[in-house]
Formats: structure tokens, C-alpha cells, sequence
């Protein structure tokens, strides 16, 4: 390759600079990506920084494409710290669901949706977020995760029906809370 042409090619390239600039003007997504794929905030802190470090370190990245690595990078690094398999089925029991409000990072509390992404099993947890939260497709799924593409349909029906469950579960609950005599008779109606 020519001198002139790799200086012209470079020209594409995300530098240290955007990466910087991606991680900045995002930090709360990507943040977020990092939070839900660890449950666990020091976690999410670690895969946060370290995907940071490995973008600076290592930009081969076109510049449109920054923002997509560093969601990417994130994720890459939450996969090398929990090492999510399709065996870990450590599925959630009635013990565990009610416990899960103190297990739940503080900063997701007060968001129902994310708390219960966050009660899903370690595999489902990633394969929700990276197939349905981050649109990656069963095949990549499955070559990030390291494993087979019915594990990764397996694990996103399970999640989808464990979050659906725990909504009416949790609209139910809310129900029951109501006083007698606020709730509407809709049968009288």
C-alpha cells in the first residue's frame, strides 16, 4: 500500500478524538447497554471503560461507524467478563423474583422495564438485549455468544415470555393495591 494511499484512506477512519466524542455525547446509552448486559453497576462501569480504552487503542473503525463499535465494543467486553452460556439456566423462581427489587442497580429502580431485563437469567439477559434492544441478528448473536442459533431463539422466546408474565404479574400486583372502593366495577358498566 502507498504512502498516499493509506494517508488518504485514514482521512475515513474514527480517531481517538471521535471515539472520545462518541463516548461522551452517548454516554448514558452506552452506559445503559453496559448496565443492562451486567446487572451489576461496578460491572457495567468496568465494560463501559474498558470498551473505551480498546476504542481508542484500536480505531480500524470508518467514522460513521464509530458510535455502532463502541455499542458493539461494550458488549464484547460484558461477553469476556460473564461469559454467558446457554447452560446457565439459573431461571428465576418465586424467591428470586421477589428479591430482585434488591438486587436491581439503583439507577434502574425506578424504571420497571429495565429492572426486569435486568431479573432475566445471565444468557437471556444478553440475548434479549443484543437481538431485541440492539437488533443484532440470531447468526451474529450466536458467533458473539459462542454458541448454537437455536440457543439464541431459544433464549429470546424465554425472555420475551418471562418479561410478558412479569408485566401482568406486576399490573396485577398494582391492582390488588388499589382500595376496594377506588376499583371500577367494569362487568356492572
Amino acid at each position: 500500500m502507498t504512502e498516499n494511499y493509506r494517508n488518504a484512506g485514514s482521512k475515513e477512519y474514527a480517531t481517538s478524538s471521535d471515539f472520545c466524542r462518541v463516548y461522551l455525547e452517548h454516554r448514558n446509552s452506552l452506559y445503559l447497554i453496559s448496565l443492562l448486559l451486567t446487572a451489576d453497576s461496578q460491572k457495567a462501569g468496568q465494560c463501559f471503560v474498558s470498551g473505551l480504552e480498546d476504542s481508542l487503542s484500536n480505531n480500524s473503525v470508518f467514522k460513521g461507524w464509530a458510535h455502532c463499535w463502541a455499542r458493539r465494543i461494550i458488549m464484547i467486553r460484558a461477553i469476556e467478563l460473564l461469559r454467558p452460556r446457554p447452560n446457565d439456566k439459573n431461571g428465576l423462581n418465586e424467591k428470586k423474583v421477589l428479591s430482585l427489587n434488591r438486587k436491581v442497580p439503583a439507577e434502574l429502580r425506578a424504571y420497571p422495564n429495565f429492572a426486569g431485563i435486568v431479573g432475566l437469567n445471565t444468557f437471556d439477559r444478553f440475548v434479549f438485549v443484543m437481538s431485541i434492544l440492539e437488533k443484532y441478528s440470531v447468526h451474529e448473536c450466536s458467533l458473539l455468544l459462542g454458541c448454537l442459533r437455536r440457543d439464541v431463539i431459544e433464549a429470546r422466546v424465554a425472555a420475551i415470555q418471562h418479561l410478558a408474565t412479569a408485566e401482568i404479574a406486576s399490573e396485577t400486583h398494582l391492582a390488588e393495591e388499589v382500595p376496594s372502593h377506588c376499583r371500577v366495577n367494569y362487568a356492572s358498566r
